[in-house]
């Protein structure tokens, strides 16, 4: 039997055993100083401002909402093809999803199927916008920006599937997922399939300052410790009649200001996280060679609905390719031990989603996505052999 390949895999050295031991060793294991570290190298990776570690992507969903107010009734525009985590977010904090179909050449949201949604409703209607990276394919967030600014909508860019993506904005610059240049917030996952490894864990980025100081403190339980923005007197937290103008608020005082969560992350989640940091560039060149090996062994086959490569600025979390008889296709890879995967059925068609009047027929080009495609393996250690043994099944299945 083959050993097994599947569509991702995280990949542990020994500089990130030694990493996470060395924190396991220290005097804090969570609420540390790696948690600063961690944010600050990737902030300075990405390229922005701010960056708040928190315990997992959808913790990082979660408090984006959060922080930018969704409540109750508010519509939000997000894509069908996408992780659950994307949409739900906004569910969480009382808002309404409104799918958008996708642009079947890039499985990106369609920005005009957008603008015709906003043309038809009148302004006002929507509140935000949830772009996703999808599969590390960056979407072209310059153009979306004059959208959201035009309609005076927020926007948290979903970069999950895509640090170190970019894409080309209308002088050719290179621009970063998650920069804080086009949306108001971007989040990212550690989960062990992704470009880095956390076990769990996600990451906030943005220009903000005001959004980051909301974020760290509904990231612990709504609770500051930043004596400025306190809002009890001096001597009841004390429980002394303080008179001098000058007096501090004492060392145990705290205030919980918010409704807030616990979403921290680890120490030693964190000293994984930039012991893998540290081997990002590595990881997407690799990525972006197995993509272009996938591509050229592929193309102009007949039996092909279509590929995700190869893209520049593409990171490649996933390499799709859409193809006639997928589950014939998905079984019989099964069989050699090669376990590709399906990402995503359509999360419009959910049954939790359907209730809300979402049905099979709303969303074209997703639902037509969905019917053919399939993730092949895709991470940075898969060999030159257990790649080339993929493509020779693809192929002799289809013989």
């Amino acid at each position: 039997m083959n050993p097994v390949i599947p569509y991702g895999r995280q990949y542990i050295t020994t500089e990130d055993i030694e990493a996470v031991i060395s924190v396991l060793k220290s005097d804090t294991i969570t609420q540390g100083p790696a948690i600063k570290e961690f944010e600050d190298l990737f902030a300075d990776y990405i390229g922005v401002k701010y960056a708040v570690a928190v315990s997992n992507g959808t913790a990082a969903l979660h408090l984006c909402a959060l922080a930018l107010d969704v409540s109750k009734g508010q519509k939000v525009i997000t894509t069908p093809i996408t992780f659950a985590a994307s949409a739900n977010c906004v569910r969480y904090c009382g808002g309404e999803v409104v799918f958008s179909d996708i642009d079947p050449e890039t499985y990106l949201l369609d920005i005009e199927k957008v603008k015709t949604l906003l043309a038809n409703s009148p302004k006002g209607t929507y509140k935000g916008i949830i772009p996703v990276d999808f599969a590390g394919r960056a979407f072209n967030l310059e153009a979306f920006k004059e959208l959201a600014y035009e309609y005076e909508l927020w926007m948290i860019e979903d970069a999950c599937h895509a640090p170190g993506g970019y894409f080309l904005d209308s002088a050719l610059q290179q621009q970063k997922c998650g920069s804080g240049k086009f949306a108001d917030l971007a989040i990212f996952s550690f989960h062990p399939v992704k470009h880095i490894a956390c076990g769990e864990g996600g990451m906030i980025t943005t220009n903000n300052k005001a959004l980051y100081e909301k974020l760290l403190m509904l990231r612990s339980h709504g609770i500051t410790k930043d004596q400025a923005s306190f809002m009890n007197p001096l001597d009841w937290a004390s429980s002394n009649a303080i008179t001098s103008p000058d007096a501090d608020y004492p060392g145990w005082y705290m205030e919980m200001q918010e409704l807030g969560y616990n979403y921290r992350l680890t120490d030693f989640q964190a000293a994984l996280g930039i012991s893998q940091l540290s081997r990002i560039n590595w990881s997407l060149e690799r990525r972006r060679e197995i993509a272009d090996r996938y591509a050229n062994a592929f193309k102009g086959r007949e039996w092909l609905l279509g590929q995700s490569g190869s893209v520049p600025g593409h990171s490649y979390h996933l390499y799709i390719i859409e193809v006639k008889n997928r589950l014939g296709l998905y079984n019989y890879l099964r069989t050699h031990n090669i376990f590709a995967q399906v990402h995503y059925i359509p999360t419009h068609l959910m049954p939790y989603y359907k209730q809300f009047g979402w049905k099979e027929g709303d969303m074209p080009f997703a639902e037509n996505y969905y019917k053919h495609c399939l993730s092949l393996p895709m991470y940075p250690t898969l060999s030159d052999e257990e790649q080339s043994f993929v493509i020779q099944s693809i192929l002799k299945f289809y013989e």
